[in-house]
């Protein structure tokens, strides 16, 4: 009788661990879904706070790290979503959602060699379907011409339109690409793209007619 009592005991007691783990597993998805819930709701300041309690707990969690830092991104503040994506790839340096965030911050910092190290690491490694997989290749294509490197800009953002072809304000950029390259031609076509999709562009509008002049 004793024997079986004990045994018993040993059962609950372990049934009893197993349901704490489960609902402590269950607690922290339901923080982090949450947080994500607040991000997307743009309630930035409470996903913020949510996150680095997860943090603090868990100094590993990416998925924290990741809703953390596009919450300062949302919020212009840069400087720290830097700080924070570098923190959280000494825990992970593989992490493609922070390695993006990280070139969206260093972007903003004017940091372009950085930004577009990362952006090329990314894109790399991410699939095609990937919402930032088109906006990495947009910043990299604005990069690009801010180095003067025009035809590398026109790959970036002819890749970007390809993934994008409603966005305006893509076809407008590798408009200018091309116009110099002086591929003028080809600029007009870019140029043409982007006020079929939104006719008062005005910076589409005196592209193509400096490119229409130059024919």
């Amino acid at each position: 009788m004793t024997r079986i009592m004990g045994s018993n005991v040993k059962r609950l007691c372990l049934l009893t661990v197993v349901m704490g783990l489960g609902l402590g597993l269950c607690a922290q998805t339901t923080v982090q879904k949450d947080a994500l819930q607040l991000y997307r709701n743009r309630q930035y300041d409470a996903a913020i706070a949510i996150c680095e309690q997860e943090i603090k707990a868990n100094p590993a969690n990416m998925d924290a790290y990741s809703v953390l830092i596009w919450s300062l991104l949302r919020q212009k503040r840069y400087l720290q979503a830097e700080e924070k994506g570098l923190q959280a790839r000494k825990e992970n340096s593989y992490d493609i959602r922070i390695i993006e965030a990280l070139g969206e911050a260093e972007y903003y910092l004017g940091k372009n060699d950085a930004a577009l190290s990362y952006f090329q690491r990314y894109v790399s490694n991410a699939r095609e379907s990937e919402g930032d997989y088109v906006l990495s290749y947009y910043y990299m294509g604005e990069i690009y011409i801010k180095q003067s490197k025009f035809q590398h800009a026109d790959i970036a953002l002819t890749t970007a339109v390809r993934n994008k072809p409603e966005r305006a304000d893509y076809w407008t950029r590798l408009g200018y690409a091309r116009e110099m390259c002086k591929e003028y031609t080809s600029a007009i076509e870019a140029y043409d793209k982007a006020l079929s999709l939104n006719a008062n562009l005005a910076d589409a509008k005196s592209g193509k007619e400096r490119c229409q002049s130059r024919l």
